[in-house]
């Protein structure tokens, strides 16, 4: 994918990012009191902006060019799928918010709401940034996965497993919260006639899995370094891995951000069928 070298000066949601990333990085580590707490959602919308503005100017496109309704749609979508996850940890007990109790229920509920919005946008977004660089196009022709009924049937049955040894013994299974739904969502989507990525690994392209995980990858260094001096903020309780902290987060913690990446694409497809396809 060649980029068009189109300034990010002529991209007005960048210029707006920035600014908003300005002024929200600054005093979401400095203020005092729950300021996270205000400053999450306006923070990451300018990192989403700044990134949809950098993809416009590299290919002449963008989230936001495409459609302003789409675009603001995949906050819409964003929140129940984080919310997903927050029920999941309800389990498990890998993380917590420090501070959260300092507002009332539905304060909570809704600052939250609000700030989960960001989660899809943001990787979605970081995504296809990626896929904007040349070096993407080595994995085009890799291993091919034949979507045959035996293999969608074994993902199925996998991610199952996965998630009921999950919720039976979380002590020891919590890591696969960041893998079993994208299994189990894979070939339901396939046999709803949705989205999936064997789609694309039956001839052996994977840059979509190689930009999806990256994306993601780069959106939890962010995650994790603004989380670090931000209040409300969250801590991490990962037993056999509370080592190698890269700011709260221990570094194996960062592996699950790569298949996180694909739950969120299955799952957005699944809830969203009809939703924009990604540039990957």
């Amino acid at each position: 994918m060649d980029a068009i070298t189109r300034p990010l000066l002529f991209a007005p949601q960048g210029r707006l990012g920035f600014i908003l990333l300005a002024i929200c990085w600054p005093l979401n580590w400095t203020l005092p009191g729950t300021r996270t707490a205000y400053l999450f959602f306006p923070l990451w919308l300018g990192y989403i902006l700044v990134v949809d503005a950098l993809v416009q100017s590299r290919t002449g496109t963008s989230l936001w060019n495409r459609s302003r309704t789409s675009f603001c749609w995949f906050f819409v979508v964003s929140s129940p799928v984080w919310w997903l996850f927050e029920a999941i940890n309800w389990r498990t007990q890998n993380w917590e918010y420090l501070g959260s109790r300092q507002f009332s229920r539905i304060e909570y509920y809704l600052i939250c709401t609000v700030c989960f919005s960001t989660v899809m946008p943001a990787v979605f977004e970081t995504a296809e940034l990626v896929r904007t660089f040349r070096w993407t196009n080595r994995f085009a022709t890799g291993p091919r996965v034949q979507p045959i009924p035996r293999v969608c049937v074994g993902l199925l049955v996998s991610g199952l497993a996965m998630l009921t040894l999950m919720m039976i013994w979380p002590k020891y299974f919590y890591p696969f919260v960041w893998l079993s739904l994208a299994v189990i969502f894979e070939p339901i989507n396939r046999r709803l006639g949705r989205r999936n990525f064997l789609d694309w690994l039956q001839t052996g392209n994977w840059r979509p899995v190689m930009s999806l995980s990256l994306g993601a990858l780069i959106c939890g260094f962010f995650w994790e370094m603004w989380n670090y001096w931000s209040y409300p903020k969250w801590v991490y309780h990962t037993p056999g891995a509370q080592f190698l902290h890269v700011f709260e987060m221990p570094l194996p913690g960062y592996g699950g951000y790569i298949p996180f990446a694909l739950e969120l694409y299955g799952l957005k497809n699944f809830l969203w069928p009809r939703g924009p396809q990604l540039r990957l």
